[in-house]
């Protein structure tokens, strides 16, 4: 699987994935540190604070639920809670999975969906299910070695990402079976294939923590939580070569301090003063909950396309399509059980353009789409495609589209469109000769623009249409017009008053598009290209119908 490398703030160079960067730090000669979460928004201050990786506690998320640290939350539960800490944050999560929820085949499928959510690594302890916190009570049962050792197995062997870790927790000191038990499991579980062990202490001072570590001597990266005997200077656990440092439960237990504290003094004081001085801004809610992005994704998706309306021309019969055409139109005939026109508009629908008016013709009565307004062209017969475009002049107001109705695109291709601030953009296929090598027999709106298509994906100079013609030598085309184009509220206007001159001087009865455009550039306007390479098709005969019901 290809990486790409990230340059963070701290000048270190990260690989993309999750479960890369854990194992790096798991593996690391230095001594690293991750910092407990339980929800979203305790990961993603864990994040800004620096920490490299997030402790997603069964304590803390249990707590953050309601619940006792006894499995009364489900793992289906606390899945839920991880794909938000994951979603919220860029750093790797090791999840403290209790005992794995159950036996290997539990733990198997916990590993599955772990990966799935972009989850770093488990960590699973050798303990009965339900479990019991490890600081409560005296002489826990453990697991069977062999039966735990199944569980770590199974759990490597279901893992979709070669780089994902488990994590074998050692309770024997926490038991009170001593260093002898403790270094006699974690040979086992390392032969079974853990990519760390984690040796836990309830003790308040760390010497059996130190005495494992020296015995273990690096056999495997060793993890640690110091909660009990916090007082060890942290030098003594890189002197020993402890790998990993995980700070456990102190953002949930500050939590509750800080929320007891201010519910105590507004209930006391009646009022916000205290409250106002002493907690987090609004603003910084809203920071961290990422409102400034937001803002910025509706201005491209909601602000601009809101308004868009589109004009689609589907007057004609589709005489090459024979026996299909004789009691519908072209736009109405079925593509996989629906028409060519229905499949249309969900295109515009889908890309946030809701207000669409369809020019009809031939059998208009047969065109009955829900959500779409129509206006009629009497004399489709005898005129053409501007003519249709003119009897739908009212609708040419603000951003708008003109589409023919007889085509079908990838969504990436209105998109593209949508996202072009010009006055007058039009959709290129700048793959015209390999993709329509069958169109060469029947016409095609070649187009030669200001600059040919480079493909390069940094190339953001702008190329602008010098000229439509079916004519043109394939030397001198750049590509083919699809029969889709933007307008902006100034392209617009120059439509509408291109329009008015065309009735004026009597041209718009037998013009084409092509000549609209030609006009528009010659008046001045300078529509800008947007290149695309294939992903669309039009419907003109049996062999274009064919194509689209595979398309």
């Amino acid at each position: 699987m290809s990486e790409n490398v990230l340059a963070f703030p701290d000048g270190k160079a990260r690989t993309t994935r999750k479960t890369t960067r854990f194992r790096e730090m798991l593996t690391s000669p230095e001594t690293s540190f991750i910092m407990e979460a339980h929800n979203g928004l305790s990961a993603k201050i864990v994040e800004e604070t620096g920490f490299e990786g997030v402790w997603a506690s069964g304590l803390s998320v249990s707590a953050a639920l309601g619940v006792r640290d006894s499995n009364e939350a489900s793992w289906t539960q606390v899945l839920e809670v991880l794909e938000f800490m994951a979603d919220a944050t860029s750093i790797p999560i090791l999840v403290d999975a209790d005992t794995g929820y159950g036996n290997f085949n539990n733990f198997r499928r916990l590993v599955n969906k772990l990966i799935q959510r972009d989850i770093a690594a488990v960590c699973i302890e050798d303990k009965l299910f339900p479990k019991t916190n490890s600081f409560l009570g005296a002489n826990q049962p453990l697991a069977d070695i062999d039966e735990f050792c199944g569980k770590i197995k199974a759990g490597k062997d279901a893992q979709a990402d070669d780089d994902f870790s488990v994590i074998a927790r050692v309770e024997a000191l926490i038991a009170g079976w001593g260093l002898d038990e403790a270094l006699r499991r974690a040979e086992a579980y390392h032969e079974a294939g853990a990519d760390g062990i984690l040796i836990h202490s309830k003790e308040s001072v760390a010497d059996e923590i130190l005495a494992f570590a020296k015995e273990w001597a690096n056999r495997s990266p060793v993890v640690i939580v110091p909660t009990k005997y916090y007082a060890t200077p942290t030098d003594h656990f890189r002197d020993v070569g402890i790998n990993l440092i995980i700070w456990a439960n102190h953002n949930m237990r500050a939590a509750i301090s800080s929320m007891r504290e201010t519910s105590r003094q507004i209930f006391e004081n009646q009022n916000l003063m205290w409250a106002e001085e002493n907690v987090a801004r609004l603003g910084d809610v809203f920071v961290i909950a990422g409102n400034e992005e937001l803002s910025e994704a509706e201005d491209r998706y909601l602000a601009k396309r809101a308004e868009t309306k589109a004009v689609v021309l589907a007057a004609t019969r589709g005489s090459k399509l024979e026996d299909l055409t004789v009691d519908r139109p072209k736009c109405m005939v079925d593509v996989r059980g629906k028409p060519l026109l229905h499949r249309l508009v969900g295109s515009f629908n889908d890309a946030g353009v809701r207000e669409l008016t369809v020019v009809t013709g031939y059998k208009a009565d047969t065109v009955n789409l829900p959500g779409i307004n129509t206006v009629d062209n009497p004399a489709y017969e005898t005129s053409g495609e501007v003519a249709s475009l003119a009897c739908a002049k009212d609708a040419l107001k603000g951003e708008c589209l003109v589409s023919y109705g007889d085509i079908m695109f990838r969504s990436h291709v209105l998109n593209q469109l949508l996202d072009c601030e010009a006055d007058i953009a039009v959709v290129i296929d700048a793959n015209w000769q390999q993709e329509r090598a069958e169109s060469m027999k029947r016409t095609v709106d070649l187009a030669a623009c200001s600059r040919a298509y480079t493909g390069d994906y940094f190339d953001d100079e702008i190329a602008e249409l010098t000229r439509l013609d079916t004519e043109l030598d394939t030397e001198s085309a750049n590509g083919e017009w699809i029969g889709l184009a933007k307008f902006s509220e100034k392209g617009s206007a120059l439509l509408q008053a291109e329009l008015d001159r065309m009735e004026s001087d009597g041209s718009i009865a037998s013009a084409s598009m092509i000549d609209l455009m030609n006009r528009l550039i010659d008046a001045g306007a300078k529509p800008q290209v947007v290149y695309i390479t294939g992903g669309w098709l039009d419907v003109n005969d049996a062999f274009d119908l064919a194509r689209a019901r595979n398309f």
